[in-house]
């Protein structure tokens, strides 16, 4: 595979509705001993803070979760359609219960020491700034809470500063 080259905040073109809601991402933490990858079709970019930073939400439950709160850096892998299966596998089965990125066959990387998924064609380094528990009671729309959470395994709203943008 060719390497991965850094690319500017100017030059960056997406359309973040489709790379996240459609072709999802990888968000991958740990460290060079060990790291944990989920699947994730919710979240977003923009400027907060006056940075440009990612909005990604992960549910309490989540083993990668426990890894983005221990080292506080985590990347955003985005990784061509032929790998959807291995992307579904990677969101259906936890990191804790087996080596599941190994079973997906697909390889950590690492940039100034954040893992990320080599198989991505595009990476967001990212560093976590805030984190903000979604709760029942912060609901506007009540249905939301019956929809998306009958099993009331709340998600963590993560603001993480985009730190690096690397492409092939």
């Amino acid at each position: 595979m060719h390497s991965f080259q850094p690319v500017d905040f100017d030059q960056m073109e997406c359309n973040p509705f489709k790379m996240i809601g459609q072709d999802w991402m990888l968000v991958t933490a740990g460290n060079e001993e060990k790291a944990n990858t989920m699947t994730a079709s919710w979240g977003g970019v923009g400027v907060m803070w006056g940075k440009n930073v990612v909005f990604v939400f992960i549910r309490d439950s989540r083993y990668t979760k426990e890894f983005i709160d221990r080292e506080g850096r985590f990347s955003l892998s985005f990784l061509p359609e032929k790998y959807r299966k291995e992307m579904k596998f990677l969101g259906a089965v936890s990191g804790r219960d087996e080596d599941k990125i190994s079973e997906a066959k697909v390889h950590v990387g690492y940039h100034n020491g954040v893992p990320y998924i080599d198989e991505g064609n595009l990476l967001l380094i990212c560093r976590v700034m805030s984190q903000t528990p979604i709760k029942k009671e912060d609901f506007l729309d009540e249905s939301m809470d019956s929809q998306w959470y009958p099993s009331k395994d709340y998600h963590n709203m993560y603001i993480a500063e985009i730190t690096d943008i690397l492409a092939r």
